[in-house]
């Protein structure tokens, strides 16, 4: 265990604040559609009893099963809206400084070099 005090919201980068809160939002919307579309499939899709099917009885929305369409098209269609307006809409553009395209390339190298001969 460490002796040192954790950081308080306060000390992290603004970037990293951003991406965690739009990991998250992301990660729930995954759960969410996870939570919708497993079980609908399954208690909708499954047939227990495959001698007394009838593929007559069969609800098609637009010719596909209606559990394929409301369990795993419409679940999709409505994540895909959802991350892109969060996308466009609500996730920041960060500053992360100046990139120096490897203008300290030739520095980083020697110093890696002079760590590894003072091992």
């Amino acid at each position: 265990m460490s002796a040192e005090p954790s950081p308080s919201r306060g000390e992290y980068h603004p970037a990293y604040i951003h991406g965690r809160r739009e990991a998250i939002f992301i990660l729930v919307v995954w759960v969410s559609a996870l939570c919708w579309v497993v079980p609908y499939c399954y208690f909708s899709g499954f047939v227990p009893n495959l001698e007394n099917f009838d593929p007559e009885k069969l609800e098609t929305v637009w010719g596909v099963p209606a559990w394929v369409f409301w369990g795993i098209a419409v679940p999709w269609v409505a994540a895909n809206l959802i991350t892109i307006v969060f996308c466009f809409g609500f996730m920041k553009d960060d500053d992360l400084g100046e990139a120096h395209e490897g203008a300290d390339l030739a520095e980083e190298i020697a110093e890696m070099h002079a760590q590894r001969e003072a091992r």
